[in-house]
C-alpha cells in the first residue's frame, strides 16, 4: 500500500476545480435573482399574485429534491459524464425559456426546468470518483467554498446585474453559462474509471431507515429545511422593505455588500471558537437564537430603512455561521458508512425547505400581509431553536480515510478489531467492497503514526 500524498494531485485538483465551477453556477442560476425578482415579477401579467412569486422562487427547490438522488442513482448506471451533460442541458433550457417568457407562470415553468438538472448527486459522486479517500475531504471543502462564494457574489452582485440586463438577461446569462460548462465536463474534468459506489459521499437506499432514525440527524435536517424556507420566504417582501426605504433595486447591492462583508468577519472566529474550543454546540444554538431575533427585528422594522438593515446584518451573521457549521455536525454525527446517505438525505431537505419556503412566504403575503412572512420565519426560527437546545452536543472528532486494497470478509473485521485500541480512535469501519478503512479521530490527539504503521502506510493522511 503506497502513501498517500499531501498535496492533490494535478488530475484531482483539476477535477475539483471543474466541478467546483459547475456547483458554483447552479447557486448562480437559483440565487443570482433572489434579490431583485419579487420586484421584477410584478412588472409580469400574474405578478400581482404573491403566490404566484414565492412559488416562482420555490419551485426549483422542488424539482431539485425530487430529481437528485435519482440522477445520482442514474450516473451509477450509465456514467457520471452523461448524466451531468443531461442535467445542464435540461437547466440551459429551462433557463432559456425562463429569459424568454412574459408571464409569471412562463417564468414559473422555466424555473421548475432548472431545478430539473438535478445534478449535484452525480456531480459529488464524479468527484469521488476522481480524488483519492484520503482527500476527498478537501476536494468537498473546495466545492463547499465556491458555493459559498456564489450566494455572496450573487446576493452583492444580483442588484448591479439587474440594472445591466435584467431578470431575463440573467437567466439568458445562466442559460449560456451552463453550455460552456459541458464543454468544461466534457474536455476539462478528468474522465473516471468504472463508476464505484462510495458510502462516504453517495446516497445508499439500505441506509436510508438508518439515517432517517436518528434523532440527531433529524434535527440537522430540519435545521437545513427550516434555514432555507425562511430565507426564501423573507426574499419575497425583502426587497420591497429596501425599496420603499428609498433604496431602488440597482442599488440594493450598496446594502448586501456590507452586511455580507462584516457577517464574514464574524463567521471566521465563531467557527474556529466552536471547533478548536468543543463549543460547537454553544456557537450553533446562539446563532439559531440570533436568526430568531433577526426574523423579529424584520418584523417589526419593516417600514425603518435602517432597522431592516441592521436586522440583515444579524440574519447573515448566523446564516453564514450555521450554513458552514450544519454539513459539519453531519459529518461528525452521521455513521461513517451512511455519511453519503445522511448527506442525502440532507440536502433533499435543503431543497424542499426552498420550495416550502417560497410557496408559504408568497401565500402569506398575498393573504396576510409582509409583516406575516416574518413572523412565519421567527416560527420556523422558534421551533429550531427549540430542537437544536436539546441536541447532543458532537463529538470531537474528524474523519480520515485510507485505501488499503482488497480484503476478504474477516480480513476486514480483524482488522477494524486491531485499530481499535490505538489512542484517540473513537470508531472504525472497514469497507472490503471499496477497499477502504474508515475512521473517525480525536481532533484532540490520536495516534496516527501506529495506525499508519499498521496499515503500512508512510506519509501524510
Amino acid at each position: 500500500m503506497k502513501a498517500a500524498a499531501n498535496p492533490l494531485l494535478p488530475s484531482e485538483r483539476r477535477a475539483a476545480i471543474s466541478l467546483a465551477g459547475i456547483f458554483g453556477l447552479r447557486m448562480l442560476g437559483m440565487f443570482l435573482i433572489l434579490p431583485v425578482f419579487a420586484l421584477y415579477a410584478v412588472t409580469l401579467p400574474g405578478g400581482d399574485d404573491h403566490t404566484l412569486v414565492g412559488l416562482a422562487l420555490g419551485i426549483y427547490g422542488l424539482t431539485q429534491a425530487l430529481l437528485m438522488i435519482p440522477f445520482g442513482m442514474a450516473s451509477d448506471r450509465i456514467g457520471r459524464k452523461p448524466v451531468i451533460i443531461f442535467g445542464l442541458v435540461i437547466f440551459a433550457l429551462g433557463s432559456f425559456l425562463a429569459a424568454s417568457a412574459d408571464t409569471l407562470m412562463g417564468v414559473l415553468l422555466g424555473r421548475a426546468l432548472q431545478g430539473a438538472g438535478a445534478i449535484s448527486a452525480a456531480v459529488t459522486a464524479l468527484l469521488a470518483d476522481l480524488t483519492r479517500e484520503e482527500k476527498r475531504t478537501q476536494a468537498m471543502a473546495m466545492i463547499g467554498s465556491t458555493i459559498g462564494l456564489a450566494f455572496a457574489f450573487s446576493l452583492a452582485a444580483g442588484p448591479a446585474f439587474y440594472r445591466w440586463i435584467g431578470v431575463p438577461g440573467m437567466f439568458a446569462m445562466t442559460g449560456v453559462l451552463a453550455l460552456a460548462a459541458i464543454l468544461v465536463v466534457r474536455y476539462v474534468t478528468p474522465d473516471p474509471g468504472p463508476a464505484a459506489f462510495h458510502s462516504d459521499a453517495e446516497a445508499n437506499p439500505a441506509r436510508l431507515r438508518d439515517v432517517l432514525r436518528n434523532r440527531e440527524l433529524l434535527r440537522l435536517n430540519w435545521g437545513i429545511f427550516a434555514l432555507h424556507a425562511a430565507q426564501m420566504a423573507m426574499f419575497v417582501v425583502v426587497p420591497f422593505a429596501l425599496r420603499d426605504g428609498g433604496l431602488a433595486a440597482e442599488q440594493h447591492w450598496q446594502v448586501y455588500l456590507p452586511v455580507l462583508l462584516g457577517s464574514f468577519v464574524i463567521l471566521i472566529p465563531a467557527i474556529i471558537y466552536g471547533e478548536k474550543r468543543g463549543e460547537l454546540k454553544k456557537v450553533f444554538v446562539a446563532s439559531v437564537a440570533l436568526m430568531f431575533v433577526a426574523q423579529i427585528g424584520l418584523a417589526f422594522s419593516m417600514h425603518l430603512f435602517w432597522g431592516v438593515v441592521a436586522a440583515l446584518f444579524a440574519y447573515f451573521i448566523a446564516f453564514n455561521i450555521l450554513e458552514a457549521s450544519l454539513p459539519s455536525l453531519i459529518s461528525k454525527i452521521a455513521p461513517p458508512e451512511a455519511k453519503g446517505t445522511a448527506m442525502g438525505v440532507y440536502n433533499t431537505s435543503q431543497a424542499f425547505g426552498l420550495f416550502f419556503g417560497g410557496l408559504a412566504g408568497g401565500w402569506l403575503a398575498q393573504h396576510q400581509g409582509f409583516g406575516a412572512v416574518f413572523a412565519f420565519c421567527a416560527l420556523l426560527m422558534g421551533l429550531w431553536l427549540v430542537v437544536a437546545a436539546g441536541m447532543t452536543p458532537p463529538p470531537r472528532v474528524k474523519t480520515q480515510l485510507f485505501h488499503i486494497g482488497h480484503l476478504d470478509q474477516l480480513e476486514a473485521q480483524a482488522l477494524a478489531t486491531r485499530l481499535t485500541v490505538f489512542t484517540g480512535v473513537e470508531s472504525v469501519t472497514v469497507m472490503p467492497a471499496e477497499g477502504a478503512v474508515l475512521l473517525k479521530v480525536s481532533q484532540t490527539g490520536w495516534d496516527e503514526e501506529g495506525v499508519k504503521h499498521l496499515l503500512n502506510l508512510k506519509g501524510g493522511s
